[in-house]
C-alpha cells in the first residue's frame, strides 16, 4: 500500500480539510486529492463525506484509521532501527512540549542539544500536555516532554525529571493579600483565572477544593500561563501559578493547606524504536534531573 498516499489520508482525516493538509504535506491541494482517489480506488471505498465545507470520515475511512496509524508507524520504526544501526545522531527528532517547559525548562538543553549534534534536524511541535499522549500514541511525535498526568497512564513510558511546585498568586493589591493564613474557603469569595479544565494542572488544584466540598468561582479560563499571569498580575482574579514564575507582580497568598506540584518529564510509546537523536536527548533530560 503506497505510504504517501496513506500520509495524505491521515493528514485529510486530522484536519478535516484538503488545503490545511496539502500544506502540512507540502504539497498542491489537487495532489493531495489525487492521492486520496488513488487509495480508494485500490480500496474501491469511499474514504471521505464531502458536505459542503464539511468533510467527515465515512464508515470505510474509520475502519482504515487506525491500520494507516499503525503502517506509517511501523514503518517509521523500521527506518529508525536501521539508522541506529549507523550510530550516528543524525535525522529528525520531533519533539512535543507545553509552551510553558519550552520557555522556561527546555531552551538550555536545546541550545546544548544543537551545538552538539548539528546533524539532527529538530521539530519542535508546542502543544498542551494532554494531547501529547495522544500524539505519542498516534506516532506524530517521538518524544514528549511534558507535563505528567497525574493519573497512571498504562499506554506510555514516562520518567518524571522536575518537581514543579505550585502557589496560590494574586496582585499585590488584592484583597486577599492583606490576611496573614487564608483557608481554602477565603479564596471561593473571589473570582479566580485558571487554565483550562481539560488541563491536567487545573485538575490538581480542583481536586483541593473538591476534597473539602467547595466551589470555586472560575471567571476565565485560558491554557497559557504567560497569560494567567498577566492577568492576576493586573488584579482581575486570583490564580494557581508554578513558583518560577512568581516575581515583584505577584504575591504568594499564605494558604493554610499541604503544598502541591505538578510533575514534569517525558514520555514517549513503549512499543515504538528510539532514534538515537531521542536516545541522546533522553540523556541530557535525565542529566538535567532535579535543577
Amino acid at each position: 500500500m503506497d505510504t504517501h498516499s496513506l500520509s495524505a489520508f491521515l493528514a485529510v482525516a486530522e484536519t478535516g480539510s484538503f488545503s490545511v493538509a496539502a500544506e502540512k504535506l507540502h504539497l498542491t491541494q489537487p495532489a493531495v486529492s489525487k492521492r486520496i482517489a488513488v487509495l480508494e480506488e485500490m480500496l474501491n471505498a469511499k474514504l471521505f463525506d464531502r458536505v459542503g465545507r464539511t468533510i467527515s470520515l465515512t464508515e470505510a475511512g474509520k475502519a482504515l484509521l487506525p491500520k494507516a496509524y499503525q503502517i506509517i508507524s511501523t514503518i517509521a520504526d523500521t527506518q529508525r532501527e536501521i539508522q541506529n544501526l549507523t550510530g550516528t545522531v543524525a535525522g529528525t527528532l520531533t519533539l512535543a512540549t507545553s509552551h510553558h517547559i519550552g520557555l522556561h525548562r527546555l531552551p538550555p538543553l536545546l541550545k546544548q542539544f544543537t551545538s552538539q549534534y548539528p546533524e539532527v534536524a529538530l521539530d519542535i511541535k508546542f502543544i498542551d500536555s494532554e494531547w501529547a499522549y495522544e500524539g505519542i500514541q498516534q506516532s506524530l511525535v517521538e518524544l514528549a516532554v511534558i507535563t505528567l498526568s497525574p493519573s497512571l497512564k498504562t499506554n506510555v513510558i514516562s520518567e518524571k525529571i522536575w518537581d514543579d511546585p505550585l502557589v496560590f498568586v494574586a496582585a499585590p493589591d488584592h484583597p486577599l493579600t492583606t490576611k496573614t493564613l487564608l483557608e481554602l474557603e477565603d479564596l471561593t469569595n473571589f473570582s479566580a483565572i485558571f487554565p483550562g479544565s481539560n488541563t491536567f494542572t487545573h485538575h490538581i488544584v480542583k481536586s483541593l477544593f473538591n476534597e473539602a466540598g467547595l466551589n470555586l468561582n472560575i471567571a476565565m479560563a485560558t491554557n497559557y500561563l504567560e497569560t494567567i499571569k498577566m492577568m492576576v498580575a493586573v488584579g482581575l482574579a486570583w490564580s494557581v501559578l508554578p513558583q518560577a514564575m512568581v516575581d515583584d507582580s505577584l504575591r504568594i497568598l499564605p494558604l493554610n493547606t499541604l503544598p502541591i506540584s505538578r510533575q514534569l518529564g517525558y514520555i514517549h510509546h513503549p512499543e515504538r524504536t528510539l532514534s538515537n537523536a531521542a536516545k541522546t536527548f533522553i540523556n541530557l533530560l535525565q542529566a538535567a534531573k532535579g535543577i
